[in-house]
């Protein structure tokens, strides 16, 4: 497949990856009794997938299944809605609340429309679970390249779960794995992140990374 090239998780056919990405994109949603429906269909798709994708997914959703549906919620939003290091909008990364993220926001909606799909809902387009949704649906090529294009932020996204305890690491696990093994260029870009936070962010007060990411360059 085009999109994945040899990057791709072994043995992984496109239709696998597209149900392994439409259910990341399920699992970064609220927690609803329609997702804890929805769970032993998940547990399906990870049933096909390669261990190292396959391990994570299986965990959040028994995560999930376990948990009480308004203990998850609050979880949920204790993480994603108020921490701005979970952010999982990925231009506020690179461009945080500025007029260039406009700029990026647009170019997500250009690359909707341009594969004849609209993004439904009131996330923004370029919220991850929208980005995987996408990818799953309807361009998994143009999909897989948006979240290329934002893997720095990506990598600090998980760095900021795993400091939080969030079982929600393992999404992006999943994500990880579907995408391969970062470049050394992706980390040096998500260090620089840890440090200086988004545009709007004043160099020099709290750091935006978490620990791990805020240590020296390997």
């Amino acid at each position: 497949m085009r999109g994945l090239r040899a990057r791709r998780v072994p043995d992984v056919d496109e239709r696998t990856t597209r149900l392994a990405l439409q259910s990341v994109s399920l699992l970064l949603g609220y927690p609803s009794q329609e997702l804890l429906a929805q769970l032993p269909v998940l547990r399906r798709v990870a049933a096909g997938l390669p261990e190292e994708a396959a391990a994570p997914l299986r965990r959040l959703c028994d995560h999930l299944a376990a948990t009480p549906l308004g203990q998850a919620q609050a979880a949920y939003t204790d993480v994603f809605d108020l921490r701005r290091r979970c952010c999982l909008y990925l231009t506020y990364f690179s461009h945080g609340d500025t007029r260039q993220r406009g700029m990026a926001l647009l170019r997500f909606s250009h690359a909707y429309r341009s594969a004849g799909a609209e993004p439904v809902g009131d996330e923004l387009p370029d919220h991850l679970s929208v980005v995987c949704e996408f990818a799953a649906t309807a361009d998994l090529v143009l999909g897989v390249r948006l979240l290329r294009e934002h893997r720095a932020g990506l990598e600090l996204v998980r760095a900021a779960l795993v400091d939080a305890g969030s079982p929600y690491v393992d999404a992006v696990d999943v994500l990880r794995a579907l995408l391969g093994e970062a470049s050394a260029h992706e980390l040096d870009k998500a260090r620089e992140l840890a440090r200086s936070g988004p545009p709007e962010e004043d160099v020099g007060l709290e750091p935006f990374g978490p620990p791990e990411l805020m240590g020296a360059r390997r």
